[in-house]
């Protein structure tokens, strides 16, 4: 089976294509490798997937707003039976200091891989990343998939909003089954470096003071990666439902669903080091939400989705992983 994944060298990606070459799939990567964070922790992903697909994997550099370089992919690869678009600019805060670029990548780049998807002839099924980001400044919790996205706080919240709304009018106009996937707050090995494990995790480790937002009053729902990639897994073999003469389109939420305090998270961090952090207390930034909280029953239902890792094995499993890779 061959399967096409962008964003290939992002942590969520990386984390796919290496559990599907572990199944004996095909990947085709994409990623632009840009420089949003540092460059070196992309090419080492990559290189792990090189080692781990031999033959089986290929890795393109391309811009996913780049219709001249994706869209002849279609052709190339018409056996595809599945593309993943798991690129993204990433980053709540950032979208509010660069707003251009998720315009770019998130709503023209999600575009035109949803053009090359529908001119695949094989293909089974378009999966895509949304986020938690969807639900904006949602009071009710957990947070559901029937609950209203129509008031966003942050640009990139916005720009996935736009993702589900073009993924269903894809499958309106070309059948094509599109899934897009709720993710909240993962983390794990191999994460992003401005995330808050790895930021965390980097400060305390040098003795510097980490910041820390709303003076710590704030929960998310951490969701550690391997629980995610087994969703998107999971969602790969889930029967698509059109009764009613429907679009074969459906959004699930992705999350621990257990909504833990800012405190706690950190705690486990500094357990994990066995050092104490220096805490910067900051007000809420723009662009921001008090919470995060993931009701899973549609995933559950629907294809099995059972996430097991609490955080407080989760983030010792990161910290062995940062440790080991920055000593390399």
């Amino acid at each position: 089976m061959k399967v096409i994944i962008t964003g290939v060298a992002g942590f969520i990606g990386a984390a796919l294509a290496e559990r599907l070459l572990s199944q004996g799939m095909e990947v085709i990567g994409i990623d632009n490798l840009n420089d949003y964070y540092d460059i070196g922790l992309k090419k080492s992903r990559l290189s792990r997937l090189e080692k781990a697909g031999q033959q089986a994997f290929t890795f393109i550099q391309a811009d996913i707003s780049d219709k001249n370089a994706i869209l002849p992919l279609a052709s190339a690869h018409q056996d595809t039976e599945y593309v993943f678009n798991m690129a993204a600019q990433a980053g709540v805060r950032y979208s509010i200091e660069n707003p251009f670029a998720y315009a770019e990548t998130n709503v023209l780049g999600f575009m035109v891989i949803a053009e090359m998807a529908r001119r695949i002839p094989k293909l089974k099924q378009f999966i895509y990343a949304s986020s938690s980001s969807v639900y904006g400044g949602n009071s009710k919790t957990p947070f559901a998939i029937e609950d209203a996205v129509t008031k966003p706080v942050s640009v990139y919240g916005a720009t996935k909003i736009s993702n589900e709304l073009f993924a269903h009018t894809y499958a309106h106009l070309y059948g094509i089954n599109c899934t897009g996937l709720r993710f909240f707050t993962v983390y794990g090995p191999w994460g992003r470096p401005d995330m808050a494990a790895y930021l965390f995790t980097s400060k305390i480790m040098a003795g510097e003071p980490i910041p820390v937002f709303n003076n710590g009053d704030m929960r998310r729902d951490f969701t550690y990666i391997d629980d995610i990639i087994d969703g998107v897994a999971g969602a790969m073999n889930c029967p698509m439902n059109t009764a009613h003469g429907s679009a074969p389109a459906r959004v699930y939420n992705l999350g621990n669903s257990k909504s833990e305090t800012l405190m706690d998270y950190i705690k486990e961090i500094e357990q994990a080091l066995g050092k104490k952090a220096v805490y910067d207390l900051k007000p809420m930034q723009a662009g921001d939400v008090y919470e995060t909280y993931a009701d899973i029953s549609l995933s559950t239902r629907d294809f099995g989705y059972a996430p097991k890792t609490a955080i407080s094995e989760g983030i010792p499993k990161f910290v062995e992983w940062y440790k080991s890779y920055h000593k390399g």
